[in-house]
């Protein structure tokens, strides 16, 4: 995703708007919202996409112990502004080893967080049984937000997803057993809120699965 914009759905390129057409086009998605090139993780990182989002941009807050911000991607354009968000964290796995999370929230129908998901999208409800409890919870913004499982990913990552401030929000975590970090209740915040405090985010290296779920 570095250098030009790419489908949200695949990765793959995009042609910017011009005579033919008002939108961004996928050649086999149609018209996308294009996700933005990935800069490595620092503060002005993410006050560029803040400042451009029309949707959450969420963070667990304060980090888990030992745990790292390492990036963000942002779907959309300057016209219409941002309209998916992903940040992926890195650290500590509860049972061992190296975990990643990566949150993302997106309006109905752009696609990002199913690329993560490794699955079909664009999005989740299909793959939600929302008819039995949810399996996981998290405060989104103050506010109890259930997750459901989804279901049909690969095996290597844990999927929960459901609905926080009228937006989907996916959580996805490599690897599969690092997803008992969401049955830890994590606080969530919408960085876009977060004022000054966005400042004191400790940043690690670039997470390698905003580049290639």
């Amino acid at each position: 995703m570095r250098g030009e914009p790419s489908c949200p759905k695949c990765g793959g390129r995009v042609r910017a708007p011009g005579l033919f057409s008002d939108s961004w086009q996928c050649d086999v998605h149609g018209t996308v919202h294009p996700v933005q090139p990935v800069i490595p993780p620092s503060v002005d990182a993410l006050n560029v996409v803040v400042r451009r989002t029309q949707v959450p941009v969420w963070m667990p807050w304060p980090l888990p112990v030992g745990w790292l911000f390492t990036g963000v991607a942002c779907a959309g354009d300057d016209r219409t502004g941002g309209r998916a968000t992903a940040v992926a964290c890195t650290g500590p796995g509860p049972l061992g080893g190296m975990g990643e999370l990566i949150l993302v929230a997106e309006e109905l129908g752009v696609g990002l967080g199913a690329r993560y998901a490794g699955m079909d999208g664009p999005d989740p409800g299909p793959y939600m049984n929302v008819e039995k409890p949810a399996q996981a919870k998290v405060l989104a913004a103050g506010r109890p937000t259930p997750l459901w499982h989804v279901s049909g990913a690969p095996d290597d990552r844990a999927v929960f997803a459901g609905e926080a401030l009228g937006m989907w929000l996916w959580a996805v975590v490599w690897p599969e057993q690092s997803g008992l970090l969401m049955y830890d209740e994590l606080v969530l915040a919408d960085l876009r809120e977060a004022g000054a405090e966005v400042e004191l985010v400790p940043c690690g290296a670039l997470s390698p699965r905003l580049l290639q779920p």
